[in-house]
């Protein structure tokens, strides 16, 4: 069940972040404490669940274009399950120069789960990108994240990308990745990305997911996991990544 909806917020400004803030109560309802939309994003509930909530990630305007700061604030409170839905992907678009940033900051308490089943971001010729993923999770948290990095729309190259990811679980780094595709000539070098322009991946925090073994899954240091794919086309990606993402989310549920 979930609880009243949240206050709505007036008109967001320009450097606003999209906020999301869920919990449980002593009876077990799970409650939207806060859905506050930003400059970009706007939470929306879904139909209830009856073990989570559901918030849809919906986009308010054309982005991100240059000067545009993307930022988002999601927290999980203690035995809470959240589960984030993205209706579309997104595009950063030729910014002539300029740059802009997504970052996003991920807190989960003790027990609390979260779900994040991430569509495209698309980096378009022109674009430059800075985008920033920092989680901390608590001792019994998880966080299952899908991923999909796409260097320029159909025909082009692609701009410049750095995305950054840190995550920390029980005060000690589980996740710490720095990847710069900032430069088309490296990145496309063999042994890099080659002819790949197309980066997915899904993540487990906090606990390890299930067999079977997968060629390209890399265990991290503490609970955790990933599984990385490159390819030039993204159906036979696409298709692999969600059938991985269902099954480690099945065999979380079930743990």
């Amino acid at each position: 069940m979930t609880g009243p909806p949240a206050p709505a917020a007036g008109p967001a400004e320009p450097d606003d972040p999209t906020v999301v803030t869920v919990e449980r109560d002593a009876s077990g309802r799970h409650l939207a404490r806060e859905l506050s939309p930003g400059a970009f994003l706007a939470p929306r509930p879904l139909l209830p669940c009856a073990d989570r909530l559901r918030i849809a990630l919906v986009g308010t305007r054309a982005g991100l274009l240059a000067g545009d700061d993307l930022r988002l604030h999601v927290s999980v409170g203690p035995g809470a399950r959240l589960e984030l839905v993205e209706p579309s992907g997104l595009v950063a678009y030729d910014h002539r120069g300029g740059g802009s940033a997504w970052r996003a900051r991920v807190d989960i308490a003790a027990g609390g789960r979260l779900d994040w089943d991430g569509k495209p971001f698309v980096v378009a010729h022109g674009a430059r990108v800075d985008r920033t993923m920092e989680v901390t999770l608590a001792p019994g948290a998880r966080m299952l994240w899908r991923d999909t990095l796409v260097l320029g729309r159909s025909g082009e190259r692609g701009g410049r990308v750095r995305a950054r990811t840190r995550a920390v679980y029980d005060g000690r780094e589980l996740l710490v990745e720095d990847l710069d595709l900032t430069d088309p000539d490296i990145r496309e070098l063999p042994g890099i990305l080659g002819p790949n322009r197309i980066i997915g991946s899904v993540t487990a925090l906090g606990a390890r997911p299930p067999g079977p073994p997968h060629p390209y899954r890399t265990d991290l240091a503490g609970p955790g996991a990933q599984v990385r794919l490159l390819d030039t086309e993204a159906p036979a990606m696409e298709a692999e990544l969600t059938a991985l993402h269902e099954h480690w989310r099945t065999g979380n549920e079930n743990a």
